[in-house]
């Protein structure tokens, strides 16, 4: 029955030459499969029906199983390494902004060091001093910007080692090797990284250095890596309040995190010493160039509240607003999920911030500040910042994607859940330009992975976390 809709619709679609259009492949293709899987289990009988059975209970096993997380990290590694490879040799480079960031750094390597006179193709240098280095070094590595090849084999190694990083940090908060898949699977996330040339690209590679030496309890080695992310583009601030939060659970002293808040501060400080000591430095110019709040935004290039209109997104009340959710919000996951490590809560909380907290009850907190709590409370962190940016541009996806499947997967939803959030989200930001569909889109799912980890973390619901340490061990 099958065949003979294939032949029937192979005669309606032939065209006049003779030849097959694509729908009749397409029709034969799925033609096959179902012919297949109708005979498959009458062709192969019992015994290889109880293998196959056998072999995906086998394959189940390892998917869920956080164990072999390792294994199968150095799979999509590999996987991903060669993928990657194919889409350099295949898909040609894009320009955007690398032309203005060589144009910028020729200046810099000219002499000049006040950033108000500092200016590419696309307007003023915007970004701090790490950028600025970093970008020098890329110039000269590349002739000038002219060796493309080396640019891509640059920031292919970035993608590399991020992915590194990244299934490193899901492996020390316990997750399951299937979610670390999704992690290999985006078409925007390879664009940003090896088409793009954005300076996200350095900057999520030191945040998620810095997280993986937290979770690592190496606080030290965690400051200095995320002062310098933060000293190549200000979005690593957005992990700054989760961050701060962990260094005072964590070491047990508010005196030590203090500490470690002045060393990020002091590196921020040397970062800029050419651009401010200099002769023709200025102090002022750098912060409002490299720290600028206050920056206008485009509606045409938002990809993440175009829904709104023009209008609403322009007006300051709406900039405003975002604020005032973002606080509220942070406000919220430090009152009912991030305080659960300190008996008492926000008001313990609040008096060991003053006159210190007991050394037992410190040590007790620092226990349970674990490596799943790490992870999620800085993911949650960062993803707050996303959700009420001011605006996202498509490079910001690369602040996002890293960290979705993780954060779906703590809403402790199912595998559904998890795969449905995470494709409407990776065709959200595949839409260019952006629409008000897919902005809503968008941001909805960002939205959703909020309540999402918000509802598995909470009291009711620790099944998910016993039974992945239990799986671990």
């Amino acid at each position: 029955m099958v065949y003979c809709l294939y032949w029937l619709e192979l005669d309606r679609t032939r065209d006049t030459s003779g030849t097959s259009s694509p729908q009749v492949f397409i029709f034969r293709g799925a033609a096959c499969i179902i012919f297949r899987l109708t005979t498959i289990q009458t062709e192969i009988g019992p015994r290889n029906m109880d293998l196959i059975k056998w072999a995906y209970s086998w394959g189940s096993a390892i998917a869920q199983n956080p164990k072999y997380a390792n294994r199968v990290g150095l799979a999509l590694l590999c996987f991903d390494g060669l993928l990657s490879y194919a889409i350099l040799r295949k898909v040609p480079y894009t320009e955007i902004d690398w032309e203005a960031y060589m144009e910028q750094v020729s200046q810099y390597r000219a002499g000049e060091r006040d950033y108000r006179n500092i200016k590419g193709g696309t307007g003023p240098l915007v970004y701090p001093a790490g950028h600025v280095y970093i970008y020098n070094w890329l110039y000269s590595l590349t002739d000038g910007g002219a060796q493309r090849e080396r640019v891509q084999a640059a920031f292919w190694m970035a993608y590399m080692v991020t992915l590194w990083l990244a299934i490193a940090c899901y492996r020390k908060a316990s997750a399951p090797p299937w979610i670390l898949c999704l992690l290999v699977l985006s078409k925007r996330l390879h664009s940003i990284y090896l088409l793009r040339f954005f300076n996200d690209c350095f900057s999520t590679l030191l945040i998620f250095a810095s997280i993986f030496l937290v979770q690592s309890r190496q606080y030290t080695l965690s400051a200095v890596l995320y002062s310098l992310s933060v000293g190549v583009k200000m979005s690593s601030l957005l992990y700054l309040p989760a961050l701060g939060l962990i260094f005072v659970l964590s070491t047990g002293s508010t005196g030590k995190a203090i500490r470690l808040a002045t060393l990020i501060l002091q590196i921020q400080v040397v970062l800029a010493v050419p651009f401010v000591a200099s002769e023709n430095g200025s102090l002022a110019g750098y912060l409002s160039r490299a720290f600028e709040f206050s920056r206008a935004f485009l509606w045409k290039w938002t990809v993440n509240w175009r829904f709104v209109g023009e209008g609403t997104f322009s007006s300051s009340w709406f900039k405003i607003g975002l604020l005032a959710v973002h606080v509220s919000l942070l406000l919220f996951f430090l009152a009912t999920r991030w305080l659960k490590p300190v008996r008492g809560g926000m008001i313990q909380f609040a008096r060991n911030l003053v006159s210190g907290a007991d050394p037992e009850e410190a040590n007790r907190t620092a226990v349970r500040t674990d490596g799943v709590y790490m992870l999620t409370t800085l993911f949650t962190c960062n993803m707050i910042g996303m959700l009420c940016a001011r605006s996202l541009h498509y490079q910001f996806y690369s602040w996002v994607a890293w960290t979705t499947p993780f954060l779906l997967w703590r809403s402790g939803w199912g595998v559904s859940f998890v795969v449905l959030v995470w494709a409407a989200q990776e065709y959200a930001w595949n839409v260019y330009p952006s629409s008000r569909i897919s902005s809503a889109v968008a941001v909805g799912c960002m939205a959703l992975q909020l309540v999402g980890v918000w509802a598995g973390t909470s009291d009711k619901d620790r099944k998910q976390e016993k039974e992945a340490k239990q799986k671990r061990t």
